[in-house]
């Protein structure tokens, strides 16, 4: 990762999944641009930008095309490529991950997909001229296994992740003759500031941590360090993929209790 320069987005604070990739891809050498939601979100985030020596910390709402133009423009003056590009952002009302998935509201339905997947495609537009002028380039984002099964309390997120998962491999199909690959790392329940008000935490904890192959529950520095392969030239040769960092808890075939993973930081 020497050398290589790299766009972070859902670093919210030192627990989130993004911060522990940023820490491993600091860690190896890469050169770091991070951003922020909000400006309740900003001071945090800078304060853990100087611990990783960020070229930049930067406004961006991924819901927002004007902030993405933006942050991509003020981007392009700190650096004249990227290598990769971390979606590490999503949301959904706090009504629309309880009870039925029936109930979902409209607005809710498209609050979730529009942050929480379609992002991914917004990114890749926005900062594409960028990663086109990078080495081996990726684009990175975070999912879990609600998208590939009904998880109690997950709901519109597991239909969002879903849709997250199918935007990495249309976005692989049509980036890839152009050398960006585009990957996903499905992780496992992680202890997050997010993921505190979930109730059941504990339990799906304890229960992933049972009967998960390696018998433990996962960390940001594990789903990090997994990062590291597919943002760089080692991954060179992988795209469209959803890699699993769960403990090997997805190779079940009847786990019992499930529960969700939201592991991503608040958005608005």
């Amino acid at each position: 990762m020497a050398g290589r320069r790299g766009l972070i987005t859902g670093v919210a604070n030192p627990r989130s999944i993004a911060w522990g990739i940023a820490q491993a891809a600091h860690a190896q050498g890469a050169r770091l641009i991070l951003t922020y939601q909000s400006e309740r979100l900003r001071s945090g985030v800078e304060t853990l930008a100087r611990q990783v020596d960020a070229l930049d910390v930067l406004p961006l709402d991924v819901s927002d095309d004007a902030s993405l133009e933006a942050a991509a423009l003020r981007a392009a003056g700190v650096t004249d490529g990227l290598e990769f590009v971390l979606h590490g952002t999503a949301f959904a009302q706090r009504e629309d991950l309880s009870g039925r998935f029936v109930d979902v509201s409209r607005a809710g339905f498209a609050t979730a997909l529009d942050i929480s997947a379609y992002a991914l495609v917004a990114l890749a537009r926005a900062f594409g001229p960028l990663l086109r002028q990078g080495t081996y380039p990726s684009l990175l984002t975070l999912t879990y296994l609600g998208a590939e099964r009904a998880m109690p309390n997950y709901n519109v997120m597991g239909v969002a992740k879903a849709a997250l998962e199918a935007c990495v491999r249309y976005l692989a199909a049509d980036l890839g003759p152009e050398g960006i690959r585009v990957n996903a790392i499905s992780a496992g329940p992680i202890r997050t500031l997010s993921a505190a008000a979930i109730p059941g935490l504990r339990s799906m904890l304890q229960h992933a941590a049972q009967v998960a192959p390696l018998r433990r529950n996962v960390l940001i520095d594990d789903v990090g360090d997994a990062a590291l392969f597919a943002l760089s030239a080692l991954g060179r040769g992988m795209t469209g993929e959803i890699v699993h960092v769960d403990g090997g808890y997805n190779v079940l075939g009847a786990p019992g209790l499930s529960a969700p993973s939201p592991h991503e930081p608040p958005a608005p």
